[in-house]
């Protein structure tokens, strides 16, 4: 089923492992989870050889442990769970993870934007149906936050912080009362939260200011802090994991020279530290300069090879499509690259050669195409 979806949930594309990891487990299990905490943790971190298991359960999210474990923690609790962080550190990952673990259904999401009303978050209604019958719970269109309400299971809301104080208004009640009332009905006209139900919200910590949380909000949840994973062995884990998952989904055999991925993870460092030092906005990239990107350079230099190199991953693909990705103001970020490639990538290129001479023409080329 999974390969006929371009993008497969987390609970169809590990069902092998969760069928396994369900079919093994005796650890007491909250609610009507489908697996222990326990074994969430298991699914999410990977097994070790500790653990005597059968078969090896591979690593999917990498982060410190507390994370996940103070995470599955909360939602053993009534309380909501809030995973904040700067873009691309994981964390919707993480929550369609815990999502599929514990109720094998990670696709009952709400997307925070200006645009989302209360209606997305509560119900509204099949209007050809309320022309013809009247408003009934036949007509009545649950929200999929209402949905996991009524099943026992995982809502998600994603960039919380994007949705209006209405909006965030109306969380605060279901997060409290665990319910919904439909007054335009006269009859089962309340939907209660079954044993299961909590919700796993994002929120990006850039955004704020753009609709900050009240304090009557963050009070219903537990805030789990997602850092920028700045540890190099871990962020080299990440991009493979990442990478590999890329290659086998566009059945592309193409090797990761273990030399060009440690170019790719010094230059994100280099450029992190001249951002951290900068002293005004028009001194740093507009790019977030996270794991996340770092896969999204990766992607874009993979896929050019592919489709319009000798299919060989070099440093020349990965320093244009490092540049092409990262600039994205002209003529600021440019400049802020050029500065980098004449004062850092150069000076290396002379000392190490190899991947960084490639990488050097690669970068030049594609800042003097932009300029």
């Amino acid at each position: 089923m999974s390969h006929e979806m371009l993008r497969a949930p987390a609970e169809v594309k590990y069902a092998d492992e969760l069928d396994y990891l369900e079919s093994i487990d005796d650890g007491p299990k909250p609610f009507s989870w489908r697996l222990s905490p326990k074994m969430v943790r298991l699914f999410i971190l990977g097994s070790e050889r500790s653990d005597g298991l059968d078969r090896e359960i591979p690593q999917k999210w990498f982060g410190d442990r507390s994370f996940v474990e103070r995470s599955i923690v909360t939602l053993a609790s009534d309380r909501g769970l809030l995973l904040i962080g700067d873009p691309g550190t994981g964390k919707s990952w993480l929550a369609e993870l815990l999502a599929a673990a514990i109720c094998r259904d990670s696709t009952l999401v709400v997307q925070g934007t200006a645009g989302t009303t209360e209606d997305h978050i509560k119900y509204s209604w099949n209007v050809s149906m309320v022309i013809a019958k009247g408003q009934s719970r036949e007509s009545l269109i649950p929200s999929p936050i209402m949905t996991a309400m009524e099943r026992g299971v995982i809502g998600r809301f994603e960039e919380l912080t994007r949705a209006t104080s209405d909006v965030q208004d109306a969380l605060i009640s279901i997060l409290s009362e665990k319910y919904v009332s439909i007054p335009e009905l006269d009859e089962d006209n309340i939907v209660f939260a079954r044993p299961g139900f909590s919700v796993i919200a994002t929120a990006n910590s850039r955004d704020r200011g753009v609709n900050d949380l009240s304090s009557a909000l963050k009070r219903r949840f537990n805030f789990v802090r997602i850092p920028v994973v700045t540890n190099k062995k871990s962020e080299a884990e990440i991009v493979r994991f990442r990478t590999t998952e890329l290659l086998r989904r566009h059945r592309i055999d193409l090797e990761l020279p273990p030399s060009l991925l440690d170019v790719l993870l010094q230059s994100f460092a280099d450029l992190r530290a001249a951002s951290a030092a900068a002293t005004s906005d028009d001194e740093r990239l507009e790019s977030a300069l996270s794991t996340a990107e770092q896969i999204g350079v990766l992607e874009d230099a993979i896929l050019h090879s592919h489709f319009f190199g000798d299919r060989t991953l070099r440093a020349e693909t990965l320093g244009r499509s490092m540049v092409g990705t990262l600039a994205r103001r002209s003529p600021e970020d440019l400049a802020i690259l050029n500065k980098y490639w004449h004062g850092v990538v150069e000076p290396r290129s002379k000392q190490e050669g190899d991947h960084w001479r490639g990488f050097l023409e690669g970068g030049r080329e594609a800042i003097d195409t932009l300029s």
